[in-house]
């Protein structure tokens, strides 16, 4: 079978008899690792580990349309401080990856919301001209097809900033409601005009949020249920129009206590879980809320800086669980510096390998 009927079979607990092996990358710096111990230059890499991609999809643009311009605003040999598409002033390092160092916003009150929500709408040039070519080219390529559902909350947590953000929760939880809602709104204009062109429906609705932090969420589960679980309820809705049943959200941190409220909204895949730093493993995630939480990742990545041993016992304590379906186990991000080539190849064989 494909990857695609594979996927499908894992998460509807159907009859299947192996992993997808999956590549998904690693940081600039491993990257350079690998080429360093033997990688060749210029290759692409699924081909190279003889692995598949982690999805592939097609979609128009819902972010801020238009976007505001660029503007650089100081510039050395070592960084760059800039006021970006997004209207975020930043400061990014140009020899190192890392996350940029967040100045200041154009987005910092209740009173900023109109012009930004006047960029969150409909609009024909959000899509693409060769949107039809690539619906194509996805469906055709046996890889499961995924349809963008943006960002509830993340989006504008980049746009204001964490402190920002808190406020208007506090001081305006209509406005945050009303930016939730907007989003969610163009969101389901974006799903319909992509899906009526496929010949097959997508596999699942995917969205980003990265909305938790060490020890929790930056958005209260009371507040997810006041103010953004009704944009969840809404894509849920249209997802469900077009017979889709999976809804996934790429969310880093300690996600536990909004998994509640998440699938009472209406996610009900979850990516990635991070156990090597907060011990979530996906065993943790199904005994506590059972077979409605599919689970995309769970492999403790830095498991795979230690060697076959380490990599080995890692991946025994997750068959039972692989076993019985509703868990493509990966690893959770991308691939740390410290995994030598041998030892990635060494993992993806192991997965290759296995048979239930």
């Amino acid at each position: 079978m494909t990857y695609r009927e594979l996927f499908h079979e894992i998460m509807y607990y159907g009859t299947f008899d192996r992993m997808p092996v999956i590549h998904w990358g690693g940081w600039p710096e491993t990257e350079e690792r690998w080429r360093r111990e033997g990688m060749p230059e210029g290759v692409n890499p699924h081909e190279y580990f003889d692995a598949v991609p982690m999805w592939t999809g097609a979609g128009v643009d819902v972010s801020l349309y238009p976007a505001f311009p660029e503007e650089t605003l100081e510039e050395t040999d070592e960084y760059r401080i800039f006021r970006g598409t997004d209207g975020v002033v930043q400061q990014d390092w140009k020899h190192k990856s890392c996350i940029p160092h967040y100045i200041d916003f154009t987005l910092k009150t209740s009173a900023d919301w109109p012009p930004f929500k006047e960029r969150l709408q409909p609009d024909p040039g959000r899509i693409p001209p060769d949107l039809d070519k690539q619906i194509q080219d996805a469906e055709a390529s046996g890889v499961p097809f995924r349809v963008g559902t943006a960002s509830m909350m993340g989006w504008i947590r980049n746009w204001m900033g964490v402190v920002n953000m808190s406020y208007l929760m506090y001081d305006d939880p209509d406005c945050y409601a009303d930016m939730v809602n907007t989003i969610a709104d163009l969101v389901c204009w974006g799903i319909d005009q992509v899906v009526p062109k496929m010949k097959t429906k997508p596999d699942m609705g995917f969205g980003w949020e990265d909305i938790c932090g060490k020890t929790g969420p930056l958005v209260s589960p009371a507040i997810f249920d006041r103010c953004v679980a009704p944009g969840y309820r809404k894509v849920r809705s249209k997802l469900e129009e077009y017979g889709v049943d999976l809804y996934g959200i790429d969310s880093d941190g300690m996600v536990e206590p909004l998994i509640p409220n998440w699938l009472a909204a209406g996610v009900n895949v979850m990516f990635p879980l991070e156990p090597g730093t907060w011990g979530a493993t996906p065993e943790k995630i199904r005994k506590r809320f059972g077979k409605e939480v599919r689970i995309i990742g769970g492999f403790n990545k830095l498991v795979l800086e230690k060697g076959p041993a380490a990599i080995d016992a890692e991946l025994q304590s997750h068959v039972e669980l692989m076993r019985e379906g509703g868990l493509v186990l990966m690893p959770d991000h991308l691939i740390t510096p410290g995994t030598s080539l041998e030892n990635y190849k060494y993992y993806l064989n192991r997965v290759r390998e296995l048979r239930f």
